[in-house]
């Protein structure tokens, strides 16, 4: 008799209720019809989808950049969520509002921002050009438009742990003689390891779908460089509801699997952590 029990909320089942009507509407419903709306057509079409080259060669450069991209920011998120809390830098405010600009800013921008930058003719690209590095209109370019999206996950996700951890604990660790690797090692990472695992998973759900950012220094060259959510929007214009239905399921499925391993992985960090703090 859950909705008969008294809560210490006035209104309580009926802001529950009312939370509930708007999740399933603007969260459930729509992941429902994507779900059902590839079988519509039958299965023949779903199959025809999942037999195309061109549609796995686009899974593999989705997924694969964005596995490398997330691995990438890793080190730098960790190192930015330090820097921030610990040093605090001149102009600490600036970088830390720098930090949040792939969520502000539009996506396109972004990409435009990128391709400019580092294309044939932009600054870094004429100074790579000379190096006989390309980075625009290649994989190399996808992976650094989704290492600028995917970086302020991490960032955040870390940040409020080294802020609550006390940092007598470090200097405890350099006085018994740990090395900065040791203390890094044995005191600081399993106290972050919970939050980087999950500011990992949700780079690199964000990084597999993300498009707005990669479509202009992607080069878009099926095969090569073209992602899969630009493979969405093509079979759209090609009124292929079918193709372009089965192509985000497998994207979202894909997502979806990613953060629950990564939930179990940092369940299991998270364990592993009040295990050795009992001891």
């Amino acid at each position: 008799m859950f909705f008969l029990r008294r809560h210490t909320l006035p209104g309580f089942p009926l802001t529950f209720g009312i939370t509930l009507l708007w999740v399933g509407l603007l969260v459930i419903l729509p992941l429902l019809a994507l779900l059902l709306r590839p079988w519509q057509d039958g299965t023949a079409a779903i199959l025809q989808t999942l037999h195309d080259t061109r549609v796995f060669a686009a899974f593999r450069v989705s997924f694969g950049c964005a596995l490398f991209a997330a691995l990438l920011d890793l080190p730098l998120g960790i190192l930015l969520a330090w820097t921030l809390v610990r040093l605090r830098p001149p102009g600490y405010k600036i970088i830390n509002a720098c930090i949040d600009l792939p969520f502000a800013i539009p996506t396109a921008v972004t990409g435009i921002t990128l391709a400019t930058l580092y294309g044939p003719n932009g600054w870094m690209g004429k100074l790579l050009a000379h190096a006989g590095l390309q980075v625009a209109f290649t994989p190399t370019g996808i992976v650094i438009a989704l290492m600028f999206v995917g970086l302020p996950f991490l960032v955040r996700t870390i940040e409020p742990v080294l802020q609550n951890f006390p940092s007598e604990v470090e200097e405890a660790a350099f006085l018994l003689g740990a090395t900065p690797f040791q203390k890094f090692y044995r005191v600081i990472l399993p106290a972050i390891l919970p939050a980087t695992l999950s500011g990992f998973g949700l780079a690199f759900a964000r990084c597999i779908g993300e498009y707005g950012s990669v479509i202009f220094i992607a080069g878009n060259q099926p095969f090569r460089s073209e992602i899969a959510p630009l493979l969405i929007v093509m079979r759209l214009q090609e009124f292929d509801y079918s193709g372009a239905t089965t192509i985000a399921v497998m994207l979202l499925l894909t997502a979806l699997l990613c953060l629950g391993g990564v939930s179990f992985l940092r369940m299991r960090a998270s364990r592993g952590l009040i295990m050795e703090e009992t001891k």
